[in-house]
Formats: C-alpha cells, sequence, structure tokens
C-alpha cells in the first residue's frame, strides 16, 4: 500500500466502521462558563466584554486598533465602506475565495474584478493583480487562502506604487506569521473571521484591525448604526441617553456573550494553534508517500495558521475524479469540503461582470482537483490515521 508513508507516527490507521466530521468544534467548560457568567451579568449585547476582547485581541496580533463584529463579512464590508467606493470603482481580489469577500466589494459599491491564483499556495497571484489594475482600481483584498499567508512583500509594494489601500480577508489565517509579522498587522486594514469553524471560534463574529488612529472611530461609529461613539453606553450607569447619528451606519456590533467566548478562545489560541501544527504534520507525514496526491505547500518565510488542509489530486493519475472522491469518503463515515468553488464559475459573477469558465486557468484546474480533508483540534491520531488510511486506498483501487 502507499497510503501511508513510511514511518508514520499514527497509531492504529486501520479503524474499521469509523465516523470522522469534518469538523467539531473545540469548545469546553471554560468557554461555558464564560458565557454564563455573562448573561448572568445582565449585560448580553456590546459592552465591557466586548471593550476587552478588542484590546486583547490587538495586543496579541500586535496592532493599534481592533473593532469587534459580527462577523468576518461585517468587517470587510466595514473597511471597504470606510473607502468610500464610487460607481464604477473597481477593487481587485482572488478568484478562489468564498463568496462574503466579492459581496462586500458589490455592497461597498465597487466592481469586484478577479485574479487568478498561484499554483503552490492557491493565494492572490501578484503579477496578474498587476495585470488587473486600471485608472480606476481602489483598492486590493488578498487572501490568505487556508491560513497561508498571500505574497504581501510584493502585494504591498504594488499597492503603494499605485497608492491603494490593502484590505486583507484573514478569515482563515489566525494566528499566521508572515516573516516574522502576525497577519493583522501588515494591510491597511485586516479582517478576520470567529465563525464555528474558524482557529477562534465565538459561533459567529469578526474582528478588523487597523493601524490608522483616524479610521478606528469611524468603523466604531459605522458598525452600530453611525451612532455616536460609545453609544452603547447610554444603558449603562455611565452612559447617557442623548446620541448623533453621523452616518447610515450598519447593526455589525458583536455582542458581550460572543466575546466572552473569545476572550476564553483567545487565551487559548497557541495551544489550539499546536494542535493544528501537529495535526498537519501527521497528515504530512501519512500522505506524501502517495503519487498523484499533493499536500499543502507552505513557504519559507511564512507561519501557517493551517485552518485547512487542502490536497490536490493529479487528474492524469487516477480515474475516481474528486467528485466521487467525496462520495466515496463520505460512504466510509469521512466528511470533506471544497475549498472553494471559484467565484468567476457562479452564476452571479458570470452575469453581472462577464466572466467566463476559461478566464482563470489555475483556479478552474483547482476547483476540479482540491478537497479539504477533516482537520479540527480535537482530532485524534487515529482518526487522522483513518482518514489518511481509508483515503489512500480509494486512491490505490482507481488508479490509471
Amino acid at each position: 500500500m502507499t497510503s501511508l508513508a513510511q514511518g508514520t507516527k499514527l497509531k492504529n490507521p486501520a479503524v474499521e466502521n469509523r465516523t470522522v466530521p469534518f469538523f467539531r468544534p473545540d469548545v469546553g467548560e471554560e468557554e461555558i462558563r464564560a458565557v454564563v457568567d455573562t448573561i448572568r451579568s445582565g449585560w448580553l449585547t456590546i459592552g465591557p466584554r466586548t471593550e476587552e476582547f478588542e484590546k486583547q485581541f490587538a495586543s496579541f496580533v500586535g496592532a493599534d486598533h481592533a473593532v469587534a463584529v459580527s462577523s468576518c463579512t461585517a468587517a470587510l464590508h466595514l473597511g471597504l465602506d470606510a473607502l468610500a467606493l464610487q460607481p464604477g470603482d473597481e477593487v481587485i481580489t482572488s478568484t478562489l475565495t468564498f463568496t462574503a469577500t466579492a459581496e462586500t466589494i458589490v455592497h461597498a459599491g465597487g466592481r469586484p474584478v478577479l485574479t487568478d491564483c498561484t499554483p503552490d499556495t492557491l493565494n492572490i497571484d501578484p503579477e496578474d493583480v498587476v495585470r488587473k489594475i486600471t485608472p480606476r482600481t481602489r483598492a486590493i483584498v488578498p487572501v490568505h487562502y487556508a491560513g497561508h499567508p498571500a505574497q504581501m512583500t510584493e502585494l504591498l509594494e504594488i499597492a503603494r506604487a499605485h497608492k491603494l489601500p490593502v484590505v486583507e480577508d484573514a478569515a482563515h489565517s489566525l494566528p499566521a506569521k508572515y516573516h516574522g509579522r502576525m497577519v493583522g498587522t501588515l494591510g491597511d486594514m485586516t479582517a478576520f473571521s470567529f465563525y464555528a469553524t474558524k482557529n477562534l471560534c465565538t459561533g459567529e463574529g469578526g474582528m478588523l484591525t487597523t493601524a490608522n488612529s483616524e479610521l478606528v472611530d469611524r468603523l466604531r461609529t459605522r458598525r452600530l448604526h453611525g451612532m455616536s461613539r460609545d453609544a452603547w453606553r447610554r444603558y449603562s450607569s455611565e452612559g447617557a441617553w442623548r446620541y448623533d447619528v453621523s452616518y447610515p451606519g450598519f447593526k455589525y456590533n458583536m455582542t458581550d456573550i460572543a466575546a466572552a467566548m473569545g476572550l476564553v478562545q483567545l487565551r487559548r489560541l497557541p495551544e489550539l494553534h499546536r494542535k493544528r501544527q501537529e495535526i498537519a504534520a501527521l497528515y504530512d507525514s501519512a500522505l506524501s508517500g502517495i503519487r498523484g496526491l499533493s499536500v499543502p505547500v507552505t513557504r519559507p518565510g511564512v507561519e501557517h495558521a493551517w485552518h485547512l488542509y487542502v490536497v490536490r489530486l493529479d487528474p492524469d493519475q487516477f480515474t475516481i475524479h474528486r467528485d466521487r472522491l467525496i462520495e466515496e469518503l463520505k460512504n466510509r463515515g469521512i466528511g470533506s469540503q471544497v475549498h472553494f468553488i471559484p467565484l468567476h464559475l457562479h452564476s452571479f459573477y458570470r452575469n453581472a461582470f462577464g466572466y467566463r469558465p476559461d478566464d482563470f486557468l489555475v483556479a478552474s484546474l483547482a476547483s476540479e482537483t482540491i478537497l479539504s480533508l477533516p482537520f479540527f483540534t480535537l482530532m485524534s491520531d487515529i482518526e487522522v490515521g483513518y482518514v489518511a488510511d481509508t483515503l489512500g486506498r480509494i486512491l490505490d483501487a482507481n488508479r490509471r
């Protein structure tokens, strides 16, 4: 068998009749107690715990400011809205991303201009970014795919040369580092996700970091209906009932319930990250010997956040298509996903902006060959082994 690499340290890879979900949340008693204590405090919506979460998160990533919001989508929209895009303004981003990245460009009044991705990491291709810049370009939105930082040195140089702000989609990339700097301190603004499956989980939630002191007050005002800063305090003993609305803002605030959970998860994040690194190493050991299967690449100078573990099939090596492989894994109790169907293949982006399936060759090929394996911090060595062994057996049975 070629399904397990020689020297693997898996305890018992051949486990029969085992079910391994794609994801299982790592939420324990400490998070539960923090949420219960918050509920008992009587302060449920945005309040002191949200404020504390912002401070601690900013300190953790090394950012000057952090603004807690209801989702990463909200963070992206809030950041793009602050750029005051006008009709016809263009914002460049990768086609290989979740729709939230580009839909928020549309919501902010801009036109998403898609680029292809690099063949190794599947991150936004800086060379294609340069080709897509026009006099209407107003910003660049890199996506740190799967937790591997994009080529920020090149992207920031491009942005500076064209005087463009960079708003990073870091939904996958906490706590990634790029040449010693944490993601969250590189671009002009960085949006993080705390969705149920993310490396730091609050159920739903997000954060926007920035070093711009003038911008941060605007962001905090606009995340809560455009009401004057600290308007949430009007229900507290030190608050005042009178407030001003200076902008038609959004209902994007985080709740203290979510922030309470986030504070615990933030304290645990180094431990959770180590577990993800260990699981990734187990997968690498078990899968790297399978001919025709590519494991994730980590470039020099990068610390991967390991949000996803994405493998790729060489279609010339196997008679089974990726879609059928997903079904075969499911039949054996293993959950898997595809991240992502590129944006240019979806009907909205085709119809609204004229994109065609053959516009982005790297992303289009990847969309037919990538597979995200089960990957979560509560995953046992035996479960990793079962996934790796099962995948290897299916592929061996379907070789050309």
